[in-house]
């Protein structure tokens, strides 16, 4: 479950990161973009943070500056003498109570500060009732503010235990006439002062922040503004950089695809003097000398194809004749003394190994010139295996070997060209035969899905390590000392190969030094249809290293006390394997196996006899 949620959710997000994997310029714009931000945003949080400092000290400083004066103020009305009549009698202590010398107070104060600030007078204490319930009674304020809601209890705390002004950050609260007004963040000085009769009373100076709060706004919106325009802006040049960039690699990667399609003509557009101008010329005379080599290279190849061609058919006519000649001469060979007539035989026998390698010849030359045509229909291969086999019987007979055929109780249909068909399995079977030492040699049908198959697997020599590379080389030998006593001619399995790739199929080998050999030919079902495997094993069952896992597992299962299960008829090899030689070890196996090819070769063991060469061809 958890698996299928995750694939659920990375379903959607494919094409996504398939983008972000194939586009360098959308990477190179987003990695711009993320940093540019990331530093917008920490430079904004610097210059808010020294905006704030700066707009809350300069406040501060003036807040004080301007409450110590009214401190003072109110110090000096509270100390100055008393006065009968006079233009300041409202002010005169004489007939006048501490409570209404309290309210002029805090009025004559905060007149003088307008909007600036709020006056607040609380009685000392709790802030309510000065001790022993004489002087102020109740808490006083200007502008409609709530004064015990407005002035923190920490601060009154602090005022009413110390001598000096102190300072806090709060909210400036208003009673309900107000209007409802809203909070307003504030600066609260305060100051423990005595009034007219000496009694101590607490006096306090609320200044708003209001304009320092829409200047620090101010300054957020701007730096915002100007982040995203250069965010916007870096983004912007990035692309515009990245583009000229990437467009001439993007160019070349186009063009180096359709130079690898075969348009040698393409060449890049080269405009400047610049690094990229200078990628773009010598991309271009690349492909240029690329051009060049691959026409003389393919001018080369015309020639060579041509001179084998020609050869060949120019060859015919001399060799028409000769072969006149020769079955004069083998036919009158009665007549001759027996050194000739042995030397009449060996002409003729010449002249057949001649012949058909002439005709391999033509045949090699179809294939690389493209002219090679698949005449596929409908048929049955085990037909086309029979027919083999009877043509490989008198060798077989001579060798003291058996073929055996399995798999071919039921139909092996296949739509392929019986003729190239029949040519692959007669050089594989062939093959078999003469290098599998008097052994048997197994030839096994099957199909599965849309492919069948035929395998020939033999018990002799086997193949050396790299072999399986090779054996389908034209020419190869792997002992060249060694004389081809069935007449081959070398091109046996090269044309094998070209008849298994024309019918889209595969043609492999597998071998192990001492173990014999195993040659697969996979056929698609269908003409045209693709491959995705084959319906027999390339390495067969009874090989060295098949036979060593099987008895590991055996053994694992006999310690585990689980037995073993006998082995039936279905799954017992179908030719008793040769036991291997006492003393013998396996060293690593040889890398060269090859995809689409199949070659496959196990290595040699470290002690074993001299083996006989393996010919190609038929």
């Amino acid at each position: 479950m958890l698996r299928l949620f995750v694939r659920l959710l990375r379903r959607p997000l494919l094409p996504a990161v398939r983008l972000w994997r194939r586009n360098i310029q959308l990477r190179v714009v987003t990695a711009t973009l993320l940093m540019s931000l990331a530093v917008v945003l920490a430079l904004g949080f610097v210059v808010i943070a020294q905006v704030s400092k700066g707009l809350l000290d300069a406040k501060e400083e003036a807040a004080q500056s301007q409450a110590a004066g009214g401190f003072a103020v109110a110090q000096e009305k509270a100390n100055a003498p008393a006065t009968v009549d006079g233009p300041d009698a409202t002010d005169n202590k004489v007939g006048r109570d501490a409570s209404t010398w309290m309210n002029s107070l805090v009025k004559q104060l905060a007149s003088g500060g307008q909007t600036a600030f709020e006056v607040v007078a609380l009685g000392a204490g709790t802030g309510e009732q000065a001790p022993g319930g004489q002087g102020v009674k109740g808490a006083r304020a200007s502008g409609n503010v709530d004064p015990t809601a407005s002035v923190p209890l920490a601060l009154r705390r602090a005022v009413n235990h110390a001598t000096g002004a102190f300072k806090t950050f709060s909210e400036i609260k208003y009673t309900a006439g107000s209007g409802q007004k809203a909070p307003e963040p504030a600066l609260v000085v305060g100051k423990r002062l005595t009034d007219i009769n000496g009694d101590p009373y607490d006096l306090y100076y609320l200044f708003p922040l209001t304009q320092e709060e829409e200047s620090l706004n101010l300054v957020k919106s701007t730096i915002a503004t100007a982040g995203l325009f250069v965010v916007a802006l870096l983004s912007a040049i990035a692309w515009m950089v990245v583009r000229q960039i990437v467009t001439p690699v993007r160019m070349a990667a186009g063009i180096a695809e359709r130079l690898s399609a075969g348009r040698l003509q393409e060449r890049m557009k080269v405009t400047g003097e610049d690094d990229i101008a200078r990628l773009g010329e010598a991309f271009n005379k690349m492909a240029q000398n690329l051009q060049q080599k691959i026409q003389q290279l393919e001018e080369l190849s015309r020639m060579q194809r041509r001179f084998v061609s020609d050869v060949s058919h120019e060859l015919r006519t001399p060799l028409t004749t000769v072969r006149m000649a020769a079955d004069v001469i083998h036919d009158a060979r009665v007549d001759f003394d027996p050194v000739t007539a042995r030397s009449a035989e060996l002409l003729a026998g010449q002249l057949d190994r001649f012949e058909s390698l002439l005709a391999d010849l033509l045949e090699i030359s179809r294939f690389d010139a493209g002219a090679a045509a698949l005449e596929a229909e409908p048929i049955d291969l085990r037909n086309v295996v029979r027919r083999v086999i009877d043509g490989a019987e008198p060798l077989a007979e001579h060798k003291g070997t058996r073929i055996r055929v399995l798999g071919d109780t039921q139909p092996v249909i296949a739509e392929a060209d019986a003729r190239r068909v029949e040519r692959v399995l007669r050089n594989l079977v062939v093959n078999a035969v003469e290098h599998g030492e008097g052994r048997d040699v197994v030839v096994r049908l099957a199909s599965a899905g849309g492919a069948v198959a035929v395998a020939v697997r033999d018990y002799g020599v086997g193949l050396k390590p790299g072999e399986a590379t090779r054996v389908f080389n034209r020419f190869w030998r792997a002992d060249p000392a060694r004389a081809r006593t069935t007449g081959g001619t070398g091109l046996g399995l090269s044309i094998a190969v070209e008849d298994a790739r024309l019918h889209g199929g595969w043609l492999q080998a597998w071998g192990e030094p001492g173990g014999g050999s195993q040659f697969r030919l996979t056929l698609p079902r269908t003409a045209d249809e693709p491959l995705r495997g084959s319906p027999i094993p390339l390495e067969p069952e009874d090989s060295r290293a098949n036979r060593a896992r099987a008895a590991a597992e055996a053994a694992a299962a006999a310690a585990g006390g689980t037995g073993s299960r006998p082995q039936s008829d279905g799954d017992r090899s179908p030719i008793p394997p040769r036991p291997p030689v006492a003393g013998q070890t396996t060293v690593p196996a040889d890398p060269t196996a090859l995809p689409g090819s199949g070659a496959r070769v196990v290595a040699r063991p470290a002690e074993q006899a001299p083996q006989e060469d393996r010919t190609d061809g038929v």
